[in-house]
Formats: structure tokens, C-alpha cells, sequence
């Protein structure tokens, strides 16, 4: 019978009206829209159950003491009744929050997908859940998402890069929140960084470049003031040229985020103002791929006529007829790393986990 004043209590809340003498819900007549049913909260649980609310949350969270028995009955419960823990409610309840925020820039190749994936399985491992958001290389709108993330109080926030507004820097400084920021040491991070110097990679670059010969160099590239990464990249790859008394003869950037297409259309733009090229430094891979793809259709042959160098070290170059010549960037590591540091509330630090030069065939 101690189910009884439960069974009832969420007949009223449905509109389903026991008729007298049953224990069955039959559906009260409806002459207006039907009204969703409230969400089942742990009361509901717990009375179904037959146990104590407290008791419940220990179960849902698999923290503290509880029988088998008493698992399987909350279990049960629950999901007889499609109960999803409010785990907002439970961050402002408890000493502190499971959410760790993530902004990345773009989705739109495998690199920050890779960067998330380390970052999820780690916090998982950690007990942590991750909500991610994209800016698209907009530091108006990866401002915006901080102010939106940090209004939820994560335990910590991870945004890529070194670079950020002034307004949105004044909120990771004082919001609170533990900060990393991936995939840059070029700088003065605020708390936390982890990922590798982008000047270094431009300057292994170019010199790998050098050491085979090229000297009559260009780049392609896309938007460098919303990628300040690549930005810095160039920057390095530009100081090796200078210190050997060359310069780059062709510049091609295309103010668009980087794609095979506009690695095509750059390395295109580039040829028809300097034919005469020998190398090109490209952005990333994705945009070397799409020089790639001109070549294959003007029968330029790489790299005997025309040398190609990427950036990231991504599997779609590596599969290529010539693999591409490039930098292996260690992200899933990256993000991996991020996540612990941001779980176990490490001090603030630069962790420096390199990257790798991969020789390839087109360079």
C-alpha cells in the first residue's frame, strides 16, 4: 500500500484519473491541447523506490553506500519513470561543478574533433562531463561563449589559443574558473597551457625546405587575422628565410577559413603570378590537399616541378599516392592532457608536448 499515494500523486500530475476500485490510469477526456507532463524528479524516484532521496542520489552518482539490491530497485525506478538527473541543480548544491567547458574554433576537419576526443575520454575517466562550443574563428563569438560558459560555473574552462579579445580575457582572468588554453605556448598564458610553440613548427618548416634546396618559396594560406596560429606559424617560417637572406617570392591568403578548395584556388592565384615556384608552404594539410589537386589536374609534378609542405600531419594527407611532407601535431595527447590537468585542479603551468616532422614525398 505504500505505493499507493505515489501512484496517485503522478496520475494527477499526468491528467489520468484512477477510477474507483483500480489500480490502473485511464487517460481523463481531453478537449484542449494535451499539456506535457512535468519532468520526474527524484522524489518520484525515491517513492518508487520505497528508499530516501538521499539514498538515490547516492546511487545515481555511484557514490557512497548502498546495497546491490537497493541499486537495482532505484535503477529500476528510474527508468520506469525516464528520471534524468538535473545535474545544474546538482552543481549549485554540492562543493563544486562536473562540467568542464570546451570552445574550439572549428569542426570542419578532423583537428579539433581530435582535440575533443582526448578531451572526453579523460574527463570521463575523471567523473567530469564536457559541453563544447564553436566560435568559427570569431574571437567576437568566442567571447560571447565565454561569457555564456563561465555563467554556468564550470570547474574549468579550455579555449584554444593564446590570443582573445581584451573583454573576454578580463573574464577568464577573473571568473573564477581554471583556464587552459590548447594548442599555442607563443605567449603569456593566463593559467594553464598545453600544446607546443607554432613559431617553432614555421621554423622547422622552412628549414626542412631549405635543406632540400627550394628557395624560390611561396605561401598559401587562409584568413591569418582570425587564425592568429597560423599567423604565428608564417612568422616563424619568415624569420628562418630572412636569416638566409631570402624572403618568400608569392603570398597567396584567402580571407576564408581554410578548406581544400581554397588551397586550390590560393596555390592557383600563386602559379599565375609566379610560375617559376619551386616550393610551397601551405597552411595546414587541408589546404596543401587542395594544391595537391591542381597539380594532379595540371600535370605538375610534385615534387620534381613543384615541391608541397603542409601543417597538422592529417590522415588524408598521409594517404595520399605521395604522402604529404608535414607536422604531426599530437592533439587527442593535447586535449588528454588538458582534461586531467582541469579534473585533479593542477597549478597553473606550460606543458610543451612537442610535435613531429614528417618527411613525406611531396617536399
Amino acid at each position: 500500500m505504500a505505493a499507493l499515494p505515489f501512484l496517485l500523486r503522478l496520475c494527477l500530475r499526468r491528467g489520468m484519473v484512477p477510477p474507483v476500485g483500480r489500480m490502473t490510469c485511464r487517460s481523463a477526456p481531453v478537449t484542449a491541447f494535451p499539456v506535457r507532463a512535468p519532468a520526474a524528479t527524484l522524489a518520484d524516484v525515491a517513492s518508487a523506490a520505497g528508499v530516501g532521496e538521499s539514498t538515490v542520489s547516492r546511487v545515481l552518482r555511484n557514490h557512497g553506500s548502498f546495497s546491490e539490491k537497493t541499486r537495482k530497485r532505484v535503477m529500476e525506478a528510474a527508468a520506469q519513470l525516464g528520471y534524468v538527473p538535473n545535474r545544474i541543480a546538482g552543481t549549485l548544491a554540492s562543493s563544486g561543478s562536473r562540467l568542464v567547458g570546451i570552445i574550439v574554433p572549428s569542426l570542419s576537419n578532423i583537428v579539433f574533433p581530435e582535440v575533443l576526443s582526448g578531451v572526453n575520454q579523460a574527463l570521463e575517466d575523471e567523473g567530469y562531463q564536457a559541453v563544447f562550443a564553436v566560435s568559427e574563428y570569431k574571437m567576437a563569438r568566442e567571447e560571447e561563449m565565454v561569457a555564456s560558459m563561465l555563467a554556468w560555473r564550470p570547474a574549468a574552462l579550455m579555449v584554444a589559443g593564446l590570443e582573445h579579445t581584451p573583454a573576454a580575457r578580463a573574464l577568464l582572468e577573473a571568473g573564477g574558473t581554471r583556464i587552459i588554453e590548447l594548442m599555442d605556448l607563443d605567449g603569456e598564458p593566463i593559467d594553464i597551457a598545453v600544446g607546443f610553440s607554432n613559431l617553432e613548427v614555421g621554423r622547422v618548416s622552412a628549414r626542412h625546405l631549405l635543406a632540400r634546396g627550394y628557395r624560390r618559396i611561396a605561401y598559401v594560406g587562409h584568413d591569418l587575422a582570425a587564425d592568429t596560429r597560423a599567423a604565428k606559424r608564417l612568422e616563424g617560417f619568415e624569420g628562418v628565410l630572412r636569416d638566409q637572406g631570402l624572403a618568400l617570392m608569392e603570398r597567396s591568403t584567402l580571407p576564408t577559413l581554410s578548406s581544400i578548395e581554397a588551397g586550390r584556388a590560393g596555390l592557383e592565384q600563386a602559379l599565375a603570378r609566379r610560375p617559376d615556384l619551386e616550393a610551397v608552404y601551405f597552411s595546414n594539410d587541408d589546404m596543401a590537399f587542395g594544391g595537391y589537386c591542381l597539380c594532379l589536374s595540371r600535370g605538375i609534378r610534385v615534387p620534381d616541378q613543384l615541391a608541397l609542405f603542409g601543417y597538422n600531419g592529417l590522415g588524408i594527407g598521409q594517404a595520399l599516392p605521395q604522402p604529404l611532407s608535414t607536422i604531426r601535431t599530437p592533439r587527442v595527447e593535447i586535449g588528454a592532457t588538458a582534461a586531467r590537468l582541469a579534473a585533479r585542479n593542477a597549478p597553473a603551468q606550460r606543458i610543451d608536448l612537442g610535435f613531429e616532422l614528417i618527411a613525406g614525398a611531396t617536399a
